[in-house]
């Protein structure tokens, strides 16, 4: 009857997103008095999930698995919810627990909620707290079903460390027919990802062309941020589509997102609107942005950035 989260990893290694599920699924095991075990797939050591309050880990281990495949790994968190007789199934809101989760959904006849970003209000009715119209407001939903599969918005509720066991065990299940071969993954190395990152530096067409994208990608790198770009930006092929974030693009959820030359497009606020703070860099202070924005500097990026990059390295500099 334990509390089953799917914990997420790349390369043998657990990604942010699995360590904030499992500290998640500890919060609605706490809830229900019950303990949380967990799916790991390839992954190498699966210690550091004691951490964060998992008491049993079953690891799958198969090459076949290397590359994600929806149907496959759907399947196998179905089985270990099934072996484990567990009522409440826990996945993230990244791209391929997006693409699993309503096959989960299907193979457990479970309920379905997605971008959740609290405990549950109550577990008897299983009652969560969901963002709804991108982000713009939230609702209450209750799931019926005997079986519940929730999905956990990203940077919703943080690591929190809860020690546990931790206990693996080998788990084999049987892996279905793939019906798609991934042939191969082109991932950008050697910088934050989008995906993983707390921080955001965005750039749009106020920054004139791509020559002067040196500053958007100092900035970050002083934060530990990663660059994104608006979708005229990628358009235009100053950035690459990769960068892309919006309703159109990729969707951030981050702690801070700070738009540098970005008037603020109603999709690109529906992509952005899930981050915690929203800073605004813009010349125009008509720009809808600031509407949105947590806070705003009407002025040049050309002389505030290069400004914030200098205070901000000395102040890391006192540290």
């Amino acid at each position: 009857m334990s509390v089953l989260v799917y914990t997420e990893s790349e390369q043998g290694t657990f990604k942010k997103v699995a360590l904030e599920v499992a500290s998640y699924a500890k919060a609605v095991a706490n809830q229900m008095g019950t303990t949380v075990t967990a799916v790991s797939i390839n992954a190498d050591d699966t210690s550091i999930l004691g951490s964060y309050g998992v008491d049993k880990v079953l690891k799958v281990s198969d090459s076949k698995l290397d590359k994600f495949n929806a149907n496959a790994y759907a399947s196998i968190i179905a089985q270990a919810a099934q072996k484990e007789g567990s009522q409440v199934v826990i996945v993230s809101s990244s791209a391929d627990s997006k693409y699993l989760a309503p096959l989960l959904a299907v193979d457990l006849n479970a309920g379905y909620a997605s971008n959740v970003v609290e405990a549950p209000i109550s577990t008897a009715p299983f009652t969560v707290k969901r963002t709804a119209f991108t982000n713009k407001a939230f609702n209450m939903t209750t799931i019926n079903t005997d079986v519940k599969l929730v999905a956990l918005s990203k940077n919703a509720f943080g690591l929190v460390e809860n020690s546990a066991a931790a206990a693996a065990e080998d788990f084999t299940p049987s892996i279905p027919e793939f019906g798609v071969t991934v042939e191969s993954v082109d991932k950008v190395t050697g910088q934050v990802t989008i995906a993983d990152a707390e921080i955001v530096v965005s750039g749009g067409r106020g920054l004139k062309g791509p020559e002067n994208w040196g500053m958007v990608e100092e900035l970050a790198d002083v934060l530990g941020a990663a660059t994104a770009c608006s979708k005229p930006v990628s358009d235009l092929g100053w950035r690459p589509h990769s960068e892309h974030v919006g309703q159109t693009g990729k969707p951030v959820a981050s702690n801070l997102y700070i738009a540098i030359g970005i008037s603020g497009a109603i999709q690109h606020l529906a992509g952005i609107n899930a981050s915690k703070v929203k800073v605004v860099i813009n010349t125009d202070p008509e720009a809808p942005f600031f509407k949105a924005a947590d806070y705003g500097i009407v002025g040049d990026a050309f002389e505030v950035v290069p400004k914030l990059i200098e205070k901000l390295k000395a102040f890391k500099a006192q540290q």
